[in-house]
């Protein structure tokens, strides 16, 4: 025989928690009093004890299905958060390659236009050396004069010379001598 407060130790409850037990499930008149106490049989402490054990299993588990719905919710929480990054990291993306397609075209017309330009110098530089036109030699580095000397004595010299050609062979009209 155990009185309450050794079935409230046990248990882990305080006294009161087990005297509400005890008048739940009704064997308040089937107890002994010994002295100031209660004395409990076997049968009832095994009675009380599973009372509490059923409840504290309803209580775990009315904290799981609240911890999981906490989980759930914090999980859905976390996706809208997600979805919502996603969705700001894809707009940023496609202003990023609208960017880069506007600075490939302006390196393509960059690029062209220095070709053009490159094109345009060579060809200028050429028919200066060719020509012979002063000052010409003085965009070329010292090692590189004699070089174009010798191409100039080896290339035959450009005919420039076309409007007095047609003065030696008189008036041409349409392509036929008059």
């Amino acid at each position: 025989m155990k009185t309450i407060r050794q079935i409230a130790d046990e248990i882990g409850v305080s006294k009161t928690a087990v005297n509400k037990q005890i008048a739940n499930l009704g064997l308040r008149s089937g107890l002994r009093k010994n002295g100031n106490q209660f004395a409990i049989d076997e049968h009832q402490e095994a009675l009380i004890k599973q009372a509490f054990s059923e409840k504290s299993q309803t209580e775990i588990e009315n904290q799981s299905q609240t911890k999981t719905q906490t989980e759930n919710h914090e999980v859905g929480d976390l996706v809208c958060v997600l979805q919502a990054t996603i969705d700001t990291l894809q707009g940023q993306l496609e202003v990023k390659d609208r960017q880069i397609a506007k600075l490939t075209e302006a390196l393509v017309a960059a690029q062209q236009t220095a070709a053009a330009a490159q094109a345009l110098h060579a060809g200028t530089m050429k028919q200066q050396l060719l020509s012979g036109e002063s000052g010409a030699d003085q965009h070329l580095p010292e090692q590189f004069r004699p070089l174009v000397e010798k191409a100039r004595e080896l290339l035959p010299v450009p005919e420039v010379q076309q409007p007095e050609r047609e003065q030696e062979r008189g008036h041409t009209w349409g392509g036929m001598e008059l």
